[in-house]
C-alpha cells in the first residue's frame, strides 16, 4: 500500500514469512472451504510447521517465546494477505492460561505438544445458551468425587471444538448461594476431547454466516481427572480474565490485517475499473470513502500498538485491548463495507472474495466481545459513570 503503515516497519521478516506461507493459499482455496464449511486442515498445518502458532510458547517448552506485538504481527499478514486466523488463532492465546496458571507438570505435560503441533489446544468453552457473555452466571457445574470431576451442562459458540484435542473449560465447581464472593466457585478444567467425545461428550456444529467451525457441546456426567483442574479450585475466573487481553489484541490485529486488504483491494479497483472513460477512483464519491477509510484503520492500528506494548510490559491494559478491539474492529468494518460499495455488484462475487471477507469481518463487532459491552466497560471502569446494565 501507498503511504505509511503504522507498525509496518516491526518484525519485518516474520510479516515477509507470513505473507510467502500465505501466497500458498490463494482466494481459489478460501473460497473452497467457504462453499464447504471446511476447516481448512492444510493452512493450519502449516502454520503449525512454520512455528507461528507457537510464536508466545516460551522456549523451554518448544515455542518461539516472542511477544505479543508479533504474534500480531503473524494474525495482522495472515488476514491483510486474504487469509483467515479465525481456524486457528486461540492457538496462539490459550495456552495462556496454562502457562500462567498451570503447575510445572501441567506445562511440561502440555505445552511441548501444542508448540510441535502434536496437540490442538482451539477450543475455549465459556459461553452458555442462558448467559451469553454474563460469565459469572453459567451453569456448567464440575463435581469433585475423588480423583475426578464429574461435569454436567452445556457450553454454546465453542469454536473448533470438532478440531481441537483439548478444550479449556470453565465450570462451576461451588454453587453461587455457597460463595462469599460472585467471582468466586468458577474454575478451568483441561479436557482431553479424544477420551470422551461421542461417548460423555457430545459435540454439534452450528452452521453460520461463514465459515468458522463454531459449535455447541454438551456435558453428560463426562468424567475430567482432577489432576486436570488449572491452579486453585473456585478462582478460575480471574484466571480466564487474564487471558482476555491478550485474545482482545490479537484479535484486533486480525482487523487491522483485514481493513488494509479491504483498502488495497478497494484502492486497485478504483485505478483499474473505467466508466464513462475515466477510472472510478478519479470521482470523490469513491476515493474519499477509501481515504477515510485508511485513516481509520491507521489510527485503530496506533491503539492496537500501544495495548500490546502494554501488555508486553506487563502494565495493566484492560481500556487499551478493549478499545483497540473496538476501533480496529470499526476500521475493519468501515473498510469492508467501503469495499463492497466500491466494486458495485462485483462486490458481491464470489471470484473477487470480498463477499466472503466481508460476512468474515462482521463477526468482531459482536466477538469475542461486543461493542456495546466495551462501550459499558469504559463507561462505567474507565469514565466512572452509573453501571448500565
Amino acid at each position: 500500500m501507498d503511504g505509511h503503515d503504522a507498525n509496518q516497519e516491526t518484525h519485518s521478516e516474520i510479516r515477509a514469512a507470513v505473507r510467502a506461507l500465505c501466497a500458498r493459499f490463494p482466494g481459489e482455496y478460501w473460497r473452497e472451504k467457504d462453499r464447504e464449511r471446511a476447516y481448512p486442515t492444510e493452512f493450519v498445518q502449516a502454520l503449525t510447521e512454520a512455528g507461528m502458532l507457537s510464536a508466545l510458547i516460551p522456549e523451554e517448552f518448544g515455542g518461539s517465546g516472542l511477544g505479543i506485538s508479533a504474534a500480531g504481527a503473524i494474525l495482522e499478514e495472515v488476514h491483510r494477505s486474504g487469509c483467515n486466523g479465525a481456524a486457528c488463532h486461540a492457538q496462539m492465546y490459550t495456552m495462556g492460561t496454562i502457562l500462567r496458571h498451570g503447575s510445572p507438570e501441567q506445562k511440561a505435560r502440555w505445552l511441548p505438544g501444542i508448540a510441535a503441533g502434536d496437540l490442538r489446544l482451539q477450543a475455549f468453552g465459556v459461553s452458555e445458551p442462558t448467559s451469553g457473555t454474563d460469565t459469572l452466571s453459567l451453569r456448567t457445574t464440575a463435581v469433585r468425587r475423588g480423583d475426578r470431576y464429574v461435569v454436567n451442562g452445556q457450553k454454546v459458540w465453542t469454536s473448533r471444538a470438532e478440531h481441537s484435542d483439548l478444550l479449556l473449560l470453565l465450570a462451576r465447581t461451588t454453587p453461587r448461594d455457597q460463595v462469599a464472593k460472585r467471582t468466586d466457585g468458577l474454575s478451568v478444567l483441561v479436557v482431553d476431547m479424544r477420551e470422551v467425545r461421542g461417548k460423555s461428550l457430545t459435540i454439534r456444529p452450528i452452521r453460520t454466516m461463514f465459515n468458522h467451525g463454531t459449535t455447541e457441546i454438551f456435558f453428560d456426567d463426562m468424567e475430567v481427572p482432577a489432576e486436570n483442574l488449572l491452579g486453585q479450585e473456585g478462582k478460575g475466573f480471574r484466571y480466564i480474565l487474564d487471558g482476555m487481553n491478550a485474545e482482545r489484541i490479537l484479535i484486533s490485529s486480525e482487523c487491522i490485517g483485514d481493513a488494509r486488504w479491504f483498502i488495497a483491494k478497494a484502492r486497485d479497483y478504483a485505478k483499474e475499473r473505467i466508466v464513462f472513460g475515466r477510472p472510478i477512483g478519479q470521482n470523490q464519491g469513491i476515493q474519499f470513502p477509501i481515504a477515510k477509510a485508511y485513516a481509520a484503520s491507521e489510527a485503530a492500528a496506533l491503539m492496537v500498538e500501544k495495548a500490546a506494548r502494554m501488555f508486553e510490559a506487563g502494565q495493566p491494559c484492560g481500556p487499551e485491548a478493549n478499545m483497540a478491539k473496538m476501533l480496529a474492529a470499526d476500521a475493519s468494518w468501515q473498510a469492508a463495507d467501503m469495499c463492497v460499495q466500491t466494486h458495485g455488484g462485483y462486490g458481491f462475487a464470489e471470484e473477487y472474495d470480498v463477499e466472503r471477507k466481508f460476512r468474515e469481518s462482521r463477526l468482531y463487532q459482536v466477538a469475542p466481545i461486543s461493542t456495546n459491552l466495551i462501550l459499558a466497560y469504559l463507561g462505567e471502569h474507565v469514565l466512572g459513570l452509573p453501571r448500565s446494565y
